[in-house]
């Protein structure tokens, strides 16, 4: 009775054990492209750092336009003095000195400064926008990126199965040779034809599977992920479009919306804010200065409030170069991004047409790799015939193995080279 009862009791465990494993072991993820690009811009640190600098540039704006605003301060002042005491060194000062307490406020607005003050904000408050349009190229990129690994992911999966179905294939090749062997109907030699190409299967489903590990590797870091969980990826099922005719439209289309070319081009109007507030700095800065307070506790010879205003021009007359050499600084500066932004805008053109070929020749490839899948199967269908009716030699068999193999690996690819080759094609225009 006593053991019956610690046989239950153990199958009762081991049930609980199981259920409990089953429980903990955390569901696949069921991604398409759309849901793993959202999840990329919700996880990838990426995206993040870029829209966390473009906030930061914003203050900085914000700083630099603070000039034009009224400036105050609160002074709180109290003084004991040495009897009879003056300063005497030091400075050019008042050197009377006098007991008191007292407090006050001090305000200044910059009335004109010709330009300065409102280039350098303007300055400022463009670049916070090219940061803007930096941020969102970041996040093209990411999305580019994302669309690269999540369809190479589907390539190596597909590309396993395909080596899976061969390593199949010629495993019953093998064994049928290595029964027809045994019974004396094929030679030794068939069998180690046919034993070769059941390892060289075998070595196609091992590259197969790392690549396949290798991708989903790149596919999780780009998600955000520092393990690679377990994804489950669902195909595109929407038939394939073929891409834009007009190349010249798609290459307009890239220049005036690639957010690069809209980020420089704020950066170059900066630039040019910039060099207009550094020649600003030769005219004279006028501003108001207001102040006014009392003094609870004091000597005699102050009064028990206090209040000035008045205007001050400062007039520039030479420090060593100084504006000039700023001002000529800025003037080489906004070249220099006006030459980046030629750059950029040829570069962008040679991108759009180099994706809009390789986009072409991958839709055109679908056809052909489709075609010659076609007639492999049946070559290797005619071949296997011959060779079990004994009207070929295993060699002929070998070779139709091998071609049937090649062209079911030219047949994937292709469909996921030419999904991706749009997707650039679509990032190169416009991002996605």
């Amino acid at each position: 009775m006593r053991k019956k009862v610690l046989f239950v009791g153990f199958q009762m465990m081991s049930v609980c054990l199981l259920v409990w494993g089953q429980a903990s072991t955390p569901a696949p993820i069921i991604l398409d492209v759309g849901q793993a690009e959202a999840l990329a811009l919700k996880n990838n640190p990426a995206i993040t750092v870029a829209r966390l600098d473009a906030l930061a540039q914003q203050q900085v704006a914000r700083q630099v336009r603070s000039s034009l605003w009224p400036q105050a301060a609160a002074n709180l002042t109290a003084v004991d003095i040495k009897d009879n005491s003056r300063i005497t060194a030091g400075a050019l000062n008042n050197p009377t000195v006098l007991d008191r307490a007292a407090g006050g406020v001090a305000v200044s607005q910059l009335i004109t400064d010709f330009g300065h003050s409102t280039n350098q904000a303007a300055s400022a408050r463009l670049h916070a926008q090219a940061e803007e349009q930096y941020a969102i190229a970041t996040r093209e990129q990411v999305l580019i990126a994302v669309d690269q690994s999540f369809y190479r992911a589907l390539q190596t999966q597909a590309l396993v199965k395909v080596a899976q179905e061969t390593v199949t294939t010629r495993q019953t090749v093998a064994d049928q040779i290595s029964a027809l062997t045994k019974s004396k109907l094929k030679s030794d030699l068939d069998l180690s034809f046919a034993n070769v190409n059941l390892a060289q299967a075998k070595l196609l489903l091992l590259d197969a599977e790392n690549d396949q590990k290798a991708a989903q590797a790149s596919l999780a870091a780009i998600l955000g992920f520092q393990s690679v969980p377990s994804m489950t990826l669902v195909e595109d099922s929407s038939a394939a479009i073929a891409p834009l005719s007009d190349i010249d439209e798609a290459v307009r289309v890239a220049l005036a919306k690639r957010p690069e070319v809209l980020g420089l081009d704020f950066d170059v109007q900066s630039a040019a804010k910039n060099r207009a507030a550094q020649k600003d700095l030769f005219f004279p800065t006028i501003s108001a200065v207001g102040v006014v307070g009392g003094a609870p506790v004091r000597s005699d010879a102050i009064t028990s409030w206090y209040g000035a205003i008045g205007v001050n021009m400062q007039i520039p007359v030479f420090n060593g170069f100084l504006f000039s050499s700023r001002a000529h600084e800025a003037e080489l500066r906004e070249q220099a991004q006006q030459s980046r932004l030629a750059d950029l805008r040829n570069r962008i053109a040679r991108d759009v047409r180099t994706s809009w070929l390789n986009a072409n020749s991958s839709y055109e490839k679908l056809s052909v790799t489709k075609q010659l899948l076609d007639q492999a199967n049946l070559a290797l269908d005619l071949a296997q015939t011959r060779y079990s009716l004994g009207l070929s030699s295993i060699v002929e068999l070998s070779q139709a193995q091998l071609q049937q193999t090649q062209a079911a690996i030219s047949n994937t690819t292709a469909q996921y080279d030419y999904r991706f080759a749009l997707a650039q094609l679509q990032f190169q225009m416009a991002g996605k």
